[in-house]
């Protein structure tokens, strides 16, 4: 039961209830694959590329070569946000807060997608034909950012390791998206080569903002974790090294780089709210909601992790 509702009370002079600065919904949901799943645990399979063989001679024998598949598990989690709304809460105020409470819980399970979808892009992945084989972020698919010298926040250099390694995988011409948080937009706004070479093209860098670079579109968010333990990577190349220079715990900003189908986010019950008036609580009412998801990788070649430098 809430014991906040008294900063709302009419003797605060105060006609709207102003909502605490927070991010409103999902930032990441329309970036990755969607799919509605119907039971706690489902399979979702992809297919491998293949090569294509030379005929040698006529009438010589075809020679088969198996396709590779592969499959995904996703187990969903149930989610909730629950408060009451007592009447004599309805009496000191001079507005409802039932409707304020409704937005506010929404925005609420908007930020829990994107926890969600990072949680699953990060975390450990379950493979198999009954998803029994977990499959970790391979270190082929961390890099750093790094100046040439030493490791540092997010750059040109970076910018041009994350497009190249992309590239040399050959995943076609799905657009990359990168999710960074506010420190790594400033890294950006610092960098000569992003704000004057290509000024004309980022058109919201006069609102402070770059939205694309390189072909990399970028999303603010800032739920990213930090790296829970020294990490150890090339000043040169940027890329994994266990003999490199570490970036101490706390100190490293974990950003993600991806393509939409490399991301699956299953949803089993999408964002449901309602009110209800509980007699057993004085017929209080109570603003709940619910939802119920999980996210996986689908294919680790088509996710890189960018372990960024932070002050």
């Amino acid at each position: 039961m809430s014991n906040q509702i008294p900063v709302a009370m009419v003797n605060q002079f105060k006609m709207n209830v102003f909502h605490l600065a927070q991010q409103k919904g999902s930032k990441l949901r329309n970036e990755v694959r969607n799919e509605t799943q119907k039971a706690e645990a489902a399979y979702y399979d992809y297919m491998g590329p293949v090569e294509a063989r030379e005929r040698v001679g006529r009438h010589s024998q075809v020679e088969y070569t198996d396709t590779p598949h592969g499959r995904r598990m996703v187990t969903t989690k149930d989610f909730y946000h629950a408060d009451l709304v007592d009447d004599v809460d309805k009496l000191r105020t001079l507005q409802n807060p039932e409707s304020e409470y409704t937005k506010a819980f929404k925005m609420a399970m908007g930020r829990k997608i994107d926890d969600v979808i990072i949680e699953g892009i990060l975390g450990t992945a379950y493979a198999g034909k009954k998803g029994e084989i977990p499959v970790e972020l391979p270190t082929t698919q961390k890099v750093a950012g790094f100046d040439g010298s030493a490791l540092s926040g997010l750059n040109v250099k970076t910018l041009r390791l994350i497009k190249k390694t992309f590239n040399k995988r050959e995943l076609g011409d799905e657009p990359i998206v990168m999710i960074i948080s506010a420190e790594q937009l400033d890294d950006m706004l610092g960098e000569t080569e992003i704000t004057s070479s290509d000024y004309a093209a980022i058109k919201a860098l006069v609102q402070g903002e770059v939205n694309s670079f390189m072909g990399i579109r970028f999303k603010t968010i800032e739920r990213l974790p930090v790296n829970a333990a020294d990490e150890k990577y090339s000043v040169t190349t940027g890329e994994w090294d266990a003999s490199g220079t570490a970036i101490t715990a706390g100190k490293g900003r974990v950003c993600i780089a991806f393509q939409k189908s490399g991301v699956l986010l299953a949803v089993a019950k999408d964002v449901t709210g309602r009110v209800d008036s509980l007699p057993e609580m004085h017929y209080s009412n109570q603003v709940y909601f619910s939802m119920s998801m999980g996210a996986t990788r689908m294919e680790e070649v088509k996710v890189l992790r960018v372990l960024i430098k932070e002050a």
